[in-house]
């Protein structure tokens, strides 16, 4: 009988020890001061907190993003990058660490479209939809966006978006926002 409740045991540890990874998308952005040295700190406490990252695009340099251009003349140029995250989180906590990330790193939020030290934003959480009050994803306004089309298709350029069934190459060649969106070259 012993031995029963051994095996019992073994195989009870064995599962509850797997863990299962999963694949996040999120693009890093930021527009004042150092710009460069706060998407590195970004990256650097998203591979302590988070999980690994496992590509990561060049850096490009934009206008602001937004349907009113005064906006854009008032804010400085964003520094983007695209990051492809291995996690074990689930999206609701990995939300959550993001924004500690954010505020750990100066970003504030009193109001919508404004300069930040930095900026993260899930983009694709594996082929998941997911719409709760604190999280959309895949993010709503991807497609519209070159500022985040253009490092994603360096990355994952074959990725297919779970909603609109087109892949990032295909959504970047259809994307009619034409912002200048420039690889920074060192």
């Amino acid at each position: 009988m012993n031995a029963g409740k051994e095996l019992i045991f073994i195989i009870n540890v064995t599962y509850f020890c797997r863990v299962k990874h999963s694949q996040a998308f999120l693009l890093l952005g930021s527009n004042i001061g150092d710009r460069e040295k706060f998407l590195s700190e970004a990256i650097s406490l998203i591979e302590k907190k988070l999980g690994t990252i496992v590509s990561k695009s060049s850096l490009y340099n934009t206008k602001a993003w937004g349907a009113r251009s005064e906006r854009r003349s008032i804010q400085s140029d964003f520094l983007n990058q695209a990051i492809c995250l291995k996690t074990s989180l689930p999206s609701e906590k990995l939300l959550k660490e993001i924004l500690l990330i954010e505020t750990k790193m100066g970003r504030t939020r009193k109001k919508k479209w404004e300069s930040r030290t930095i900026d993260i934003d899930i983009l694709f959480f594996n082929t998941e939809i997911i719409n709760t009050p604190e999280l959309t994803v895949p993010h709503p306004f991807l497609h519209k966006r070159r500022f985040a089309l253009v490092p994603l298709n360096e990355i994952c350029g074959g990725f297919v978006h779970p909603q609109l069934r087109k892949t990032i190459k295909i959504l970047l060649k259809e994307c009619d926002d034409k912002l200048d969106v420039s690889m920074v070259i060192k």
